[in-house]
């Protein structure tokens, strides 16, 4: 940009402003005038603007009231109200599966596998809420859930961990995926995929609802009732023939592979995982006793990015010397977890 100011900076002028915003200098100064954007003056009477708050006062001033997509569902099917301390997200779901008959084998129950498990986890160790909220709605023709929080919000926990300058610029974030305020424990690639997967993908929080439809192949932004905390909510076509594994490779460029020793063997516990407690729980006392864990994935069908992620990567982290070594896996696992290891440093081809 050229000029004496740059745009982004937290100094800019009226002029700055005007150029950036399209705006004359007077229609500048009116908004800043009517206080709809934020502005401070020199000694000498001059005004300055922070072109960050600028932009988000701007942008909320565009915003239009969107409505929930599950204000015209009624009340739900199936409603708990939880305490977060303790919670296990892959114990909620099977409390899910069972009480509403969700057939898991079928597209739609291993996409809402993932998005259930990858939210509910989110709220479990980012939100710094007590409690969670937790509804469904199932019938015929929808499968729909709302997980909401009173903790921090979203937007604002990203925006102040990463010095965004606004809730808008966290949602950017969050659509590039990646992006993640625990970088140690999480990818940043849950919301990302989450909202890639299901029909209709919906996080509210600061008062913005963030809306991504993947039947119109369309985003919009939206003002919503202003409160604290997160509400995400989910939507899928219960006969959608929608794989999670597509959904992943529409999205990945490249992934790493590792060299393929006690033996778990997971097809005792079950035949999908997906949560990241599931993988704490399979791990949990094996680093006292072992430096590496052969993980069997005979007759596993599905994996989750959460799953892999904790067992192949956040695991051996966080207890130096140990491996976790994948064996006998499908072509569908198989991808999961190499798309996970491209993460680790120490990547070997499989023999």
């Amino acid at each position: 940009m050229t000029g004496n100011q740059d745009s982004s900076s937290k100094r800019a002028k009226v002029s700055d402003v005007s150029r950036e915003l399209g705006l004359s200098p007077s229609r500048v100064r009116q908004l800043a005038d009517e206080n709809v954007i934020p502005s401070t003056r020199t000694e000498g009477g001059h005004r300055l603007f922070d072109m960050s708050a600028v932009r988000a006062a701007m942008a909320r001033r565009a915003l239009v009231r969107q409505p929930s997509i599950i204000e015209a569902l009624g009340e739900p099917d199936w409603h708990r109200e939880l305490t977060l301390l303790g919670l296990a997200e892959h114990e909620v779901w099977l409390r899910v599966v069972s009480d509403l008959s969700i057939d898991t084998t079928s597209a739609a129950g291993k996409i809402m596998a993932y998005a259930f498990s990858e939210m509910l986890n989110n709220a479990i160790d980012h939100s710094e809420s007590e409690t969670v909220a937790i509804s469904w709605w199932k019938n015929e023709d929808l499968w729909c859930f709302e997980i909401s929080d009173q903790g921090i919000g979203a937007y604002i926990k990203l925006l102040t961990v990463l010095k965004l300058g606004s809730e808008f610029e966290a949602v950017q974030e969050l659509s590039k995926g990646k992006r993640t305020t625990d970088p140690a424990r999480h990818t940043g690639e849950g919301i990302f995929f989450t909202s890639k997967m299901v029909d209709i993908f919906q996080l509210v929080s600061s008062g913005v609802r963030w809306t991504v439809d993947n039947i119109r192949d369309d985003t919009a932004l939206g003002e919503a009732p202003g409160s604290s905390g997160t509400i995400v909510v989910c939507q899928i076509d219960p006969h959608t023939t929608r794989q999670v594994a597509d959904v992943f490779k529409q999205f990945t460029e490249d992934y790493a592979f590792v060299r393929t020793r006690p033996t778990v063997k997971l097809f005792e516990i079950g035949t999908t995982f997906v949560s990241r407690s599931e993988a704490r729980r399979l791990l949990d006392g094996l680093a006292a006793g072992f430096d590496v864990v052969e993980v069997d994935f005979n007759r596993v069908t599905d994996v989750g990015q959460g799953f892999v992620d904790e067992l192949l990567r956040v695991w051996p982290a966080t207890h130096p010397g140990k491996k976790v070594i994948p064996i006998n896996m499908n072509p569908a696992v198989e991808f999961m977890v190499k798309r996970g290891l491209r993460r680790t440093d120490d990547i070997k081809p499989f023999s």
